[in-house]
């Protein structure tokens, strides 16, 4: 999942050179308004992606002594400053240009060279939005089968009494908050389904690749209609309103992007559905009485940190509750590839509170 995140940022910023390249160009050489806020908008995404670089590298280290949880969580924060920068460059440069033409119209030279640049990018920004797209797809349909087969599964044991039937307990993956509200019965996926997934799931940079390919599309068509209803009144003001557009949507998703990120770098609670299966999990294994607290967050991309306070039977020896707990992690950490560390506490009868 890394290495195809890693992907698909180089696609992005590989198109994104070009792309401002020409919109660069073509800014200067025609003088058109909504083509300077696209071009404004691509070295935004350029800055973007290389944050996003930052963050993949970064957050991929080992843990270490110091940092015994690994660095997962420096992807979020590098994705954060990524979603700002975003907000900070591509918007208001786009505000600007487009306020100013509003305001003191002015025309453009060659909409013949404008109209190739933009066909030009836009080839660019679908062959970035096709690899973001793909991944962003897998990850929804993985997500709906997790969900279906979370709907489709039997109520999981609450109790102790309820453990002879029980059997192993599967954790199976854990999915991110929300997926539940996508539409299951079936793999077809549709754009809201992959929006939804893009404001849920708990990578950084495949969300922000996806968002950011999806406004430059968007940015293109709007920059092409501003050109054309330029061209056709003989009237600048389509593309000053154009810009502004531009430049609305750049702060629509850069919210967007800031919000989940600020959510993430706080510490994302697992899905009630993932909570109640390692509930379910910890009371079925043997010499546990009972649940005193369960806390579990994502501290990286897919990856989960589950600590745990567990009353425990009171005939336990000292090395049957050292195997105990070692075992729960162990065996929870096989059951999903989502566990990254499994911390359990043991309390007996005397060391539990009211």
């Amino acid at each position: 999942m890394k290495s195809e995140s890693t992907r698909t940022v180089l696609v992005s910023l590989m198109a994104g050179f070009g792309v401002a390249l020409a919109k660069v160009g073509a800014a200067v050489f025609t003088g058109s308004s909504a083509m300077a806020a696209e071009a404004s908008h691509s070295l935004a995404d350029i800055a973007n992606d290389l944050f996003l670089l930052v963050a993949q590298r970064r957050g991929a280290r080992d843990r270490d002594d110091r940092h015994p949880l690994g660095y997962g969580r420096e992807a979020y924060f590098w994705s954060l400053l990524a979603a700002i920068g975003v907000l900070v460059a591509g918007a208001a440069f786009s505000l600007r240009d487009g306020i100013t033409e509003l305001i003191h119209p002015s025309g453009t030279s060659s909409f013949a060279v404008a109209y190739v640049v933009l066909a030009i990018s836009a080839v660019f920004d679908l062959v970035s939005l096709h690899q973001s797209g793909g991944q962003m797809s897998d990850l929804t349909r993985r997500a709906k089968r997790v969900v279906e087969e979370a709907g489709a599964a039997a109520v999981l044991p609450t109790g102790r009494d309820d453990k002879a039937d029980a059997g192993p307990v599967d954790v199976g993956r854990i999915h991110d908050r929300d997926d539940d509200r996508l539409r299951t019965g079936g793999q077809d996926l549709q754009l809201q389904d992959l929006l939804h997934q893009s404001a849920v799931t708990s990578n950084p940079t495949l969300r922000a690749v996806f968002v950011g390919d999806l406004v430059a599309v968007s940015g293109d068509a709007l920059a092409l209609v501003g050109l054309a209803l330029n061209q056709i009144t003989g009237s600048s003001i389509p593309q000053g309103v154009a810009a502004v557009l531009i430049g609305l949507l750049i702060i629509r998703a850069g919210l967007r992007l800031v919000a989940r990120g600020h959510e993430l770098l706080l510490g994302q609670p697992l899905q009630p559905t993932d909570e109640e299966k390692l509930r379910a999990f910890l009371l079925a294994y043997p010499g546990v009485t009972a649940i005193r607290e369960l806390l579990a967050m994502f501290i990286s991309p897919g990856q989960v940190w589950v600590v745990a306070r567990l009353d425990i039977d009171d005939q336990l020896r000292g090395d049957q509750v050292e195997s105990l707990v070692s075992g729960i992690a162990a065996a929870a950490k096989q059951e999903s590839e989502n566990i990254y560390r499994v911390d359990v506490v043991p309390i007996d009868a005397t060391q539990a509170t009211p």
